[in-house]
């Protein structure tokens, strides 16, 4: 076996070899065992290994006890299929082909197949000087034949653990179609514990199956500093993470889903594949101290830096939704007089603008005049412009553009064949497979096409977008098993189920980032709505290439913010949008609750806004201000705090954020439905127990008031409010040390 070497004086491993190690003094491992290499950021080292046929985490830390230490090496594919057959895999480190970098914090371990000629690459890298680093693995055919791959897990922990030592496990639902009423799972891992988190774009569960989750695990000590680790998956396609305890080791396992059935892959000669990136971080804090790492490094790193240069990044938007189908010109150009006076910033069309689903033009009887003379108007008026769009979905519409499912060359490209008495329902179609070539291209020119056409600000993508499963032999994904695939029927799609749905999102995922990208590239400054039928997409890949999400398909005060609270610990609040749609609101307090429960991040009204009182309209456009004047520059940038349980709607719920270079921050605090509830103390975080607050109610609910960071983390602020289904928010400014 090749000695690896951990030297603490060559500061540049770029080039390093085992000989510079030794010329510079340091001590070399014995060759019978892997010495190692780190890769780090402020929060966390990742120790790695490479032996002579398989690469090792040797530990995993943060602080001083939070360090935890790896029982086996990465288990390499051991066999691929070639013409039918098992061909064994071999493979052998290739130490010339790596990369040690120690100043970029960047390693690649290089191994090795000879025949078939396989080059895997094991991957570390710290892309920012805080929060996780990330872990990808590349395998790729240098042979002349067309292999087959079988799973290759991103990422797998099996990590020592003392028997005595109680763990939990944080993580969080998606809150697409309506938020389930637990939403945020905190799970104790003792002895025997087992459990699978998946995620994909669909959410079709067998029975039995728990609801679909955003691909994240936070583990950590359930006592003392309740320090642990954190991972993810940057992958918007089916994906799956396991974790389990037994004995003295908690085993986890990150990336594909292996199921319904035996995965497998083409590698094409002088092809290559990728298993999903993941995350890897610990930290100090419970799922806070998680969060307050993960939510600044998604910005930093995967974040669109245009968008959030952006100083209007949240934005607050109109939406025609409320009026479902009906949008036309006429409503489009009140909406928009009406949100320049509200102090709105986007005017955003959603479904019904188009002629039919597949063609994506608007149709002549509702904009005579076209969309671009509505973006024009709502650009003369300082506001962007945005439209919706399910960009893979073909119907049956035959004019010139349009994407014909009974037409050919489209037929070849839908996951499965059209009934002949098949029908679109209003917005939703067929879903056609972009992981093909053909398709791909179409869709790339069609959203570029789309985007300039319109003069567009923000483009919505809604829908099926990734294609489930596919019926197919001739594109790129494994073939369909025809004994065993079945087609079912949901919404105006035909969905095919079978071994194969990994694969075929795998290669639609990654064509959706390649549109994405290139659309990025054209047009910089446009910004990308994640909806997927109201949050199915919500994942570090899709915040790699979107600017925001929908959160939650069901948009009342309970519903938006329960989808915050839960998705909120581990992505960006500025990227979480809420649809606020009409509620009753009999008293002004009931409109505010209203509205705050949706302006917590990414804002965007959903209602007929001309129906307002008098009384309420002011009071929105004295909302949207603070909004902007105010909770917008904390939402942005500030640590995130969960000082209460997840919002039930009839107990008191609420959210801190804390700024502590603009020693500022604020205290959302929402009264549920218990009449008997009229007070409540919210303890605060992250605050600095020898300074002082000033206090502001912004409702006057309570005097204005001073008091210490020890007051605020210990006993907590009351908050009081007299009537039920209310709101307040109290901000906080920090001011001298106490004496």
């Amino acid at each position: 076996m090749l000695a690896m070497f951990n030297c603490g004086n060559i500061r540049d491993l770029k080039h390093a070899t085992l000989a510079a190690c030794l010329a510079c003094g340091c001590v070399a491992l014995a060759a019978t065992v892997p010495a190692t290499v780190q890769v780090s950021s402020s929060n966390v080292t990742v120790a790695l290994g490479a032996g002579e046929h398989a690469p090792r985490i040797a530990w995993i830390g943060g602080s001083a006890r939070n360090t935890w230490s790896n029982a086996e090496d990465d288990a390499l594919p051991a066999a691929v299929e070639i013409g039918g057959a098992s061909v064994p895999i071999l493979w052998q480190l290739k130490p010339e082909l790596g990369l040690a970098d120690g100043v970029k914090q960047h390693v690649i371990f290089v191994y090795e197949n000879a025949e078939p000629h396989l080059r895997l690459k094991w991957e570390w890298e710290a892309r920012a000087d805080f929060g996780p680093v990330e872990h990808r693995v590349a395998i790729e055919n240098l042979s002349s034949q067309e292999v087959w791959l079988p799973m290759v897990d991103s990422l797998r922990l099996n990590l020592h653990l003392s028997a005595s030592r109680e763990l939990e496990n944080l993580y969080v639902e998606k809150g697409a179609d309506t938020p389930s009423p637990v939403g945020t799972h905190l799970d104790t891992v003792g002895e025997g514990y087992s459990w699978t988190g998946k995620s994909s774009t669909y959410e079709h569960l067998a029975k039995g199956e728990a609801r679909e989750v955003i691909p994240a695990e936070i583990v950590f000590h359930s006592s003392g500093e309740q320090s642990g680790w954190y991972a993810g998956i940057e992958f918007s396609g089916r994906t799956r993470i396991t974790l389990e305890r037994s004995g003295g080791r908690i085993e986890s396992v990150l990336g594909l889903d292996p199921d319904p059935g035996r995965f497998k892959t083409r590698l094409v000669p002088g092809g290559s594949f990728e298993a999903p990136t993941v995350l890897l971080g610990a930290f100090d804090g419970g799922p806070d101290g998680a969060g307050n790492q993960i939510r600044p490094w998604v910005r930093a790193v995967l974040g669109n830096p245009l968008t959030w240069k952006d100083p209007h990044y949240p934005l607050l938007v109109n939406n025609s939704w409320g009026s479902g189908m009906g949008v036309d010109e006429a409503l489009a150009l009140r909406m928009i007089g009406e949100s320049k006076e509200l102090g709105l910033e986007m005017f955003h069309i959603d479904a019904g603008w188009f002629r039919g689903v597949g063609d994506w033009y608007p149709n002549p009887q509702k904009f005579p005049h076209g969309l671009a003379v509505i973006a024009d108007e709502a650009h003369k008026q300082g506001l962007r412009f945005g439209i919706w769009t399910d960009w893979t979905q073909a119907a049956l519409d035959t004019e010139p553009g349009a994407l014909n499912g009974r037409d050919p060359v489209v037929r070849d490209w839908l996951v499965a064949d059209l009934a002949p008495d098949w029908k679109p329902e209003d917005f939703k179609g067929q879903t056609i497979d972009i992981g093909a070539p053909a398709a791909q291209d179409w869709a790339a020119k069609e959203v570029k096409r789309i985007v300039e056409e319109y003069h567009l600000d923000m483009l919505e993508h809604d829908g099926y977008l990734v294609a489930q499963g596919c019926a197919r032999d001739d594109h790129p994904h494994a073939p369909p098993n025809r004994s065993t695939m079945r087609v079912s029927h949901e919404w105006g799609s035909d969905f095919v189920h079978d071994a194969n749905e990994t694969d075929v999102s795998y290669h639609a995922v990654l064509a959706y980032y390649d549109i994405y990208a290139r659309t990025r590239r054209e047009h910089p400054g446009l910004l990308f709505e994640i909806c997927n039928d109201g949050g199915r997409m919500v994942d570090f890949g899709s915040a790699a290439h979107g600017d925001y999400f929908s959160i939650t398909d069901t948009y009342d005060p309970l519903s938006n913010r329960r989808a915050f609270y839960d998705t909120s610990h581990v992505l960006p609040a500025a990227m979480l949008e809420s649809y606020v749609e009409k509620w009753p609101a009999p008293k002004l307090e009931n409109f505010r609750y209203m509205l705050r429960s949706g302006m917590m991040g990414w804002t965007t009204i959903m209602l007929d806004t001309t129906i307002w009182t008098a009384e309420q309209h002011e009071a929105a456009k004295q909302s949207f201000a603070l909004y902007k004047e105010q909770l917008r520059p904390l939402i942005r940038d500030a640590k995130l705090y969960h000082v209460s349980n997840r919002p039930d709607g009839v107990h008191w719920d609420g959210i801190e954020y804390w700024d502590s270079a603009r020693g500022k921050g604020v205290l959302y605090a929402f009264r549920g439905t218990d009449p008997d509830e009229a007070a409540h103390r919210f303890v605060l975080a992250g605050l600095d127990a020898h300074k002082h607050y000033k206090l502001h109610f912004e409702d006057g609910s309570a005097a204005d008031r001073e008091a210490t960071g020890r007051e605020l983390m210990e006993s907590g602020v009351a908050v009081h409010l007299a009537s039920t289904l209310s709101s307040e928010l109290v901000f906080l400014e920090c001011g001298a040390e106490k004496e």
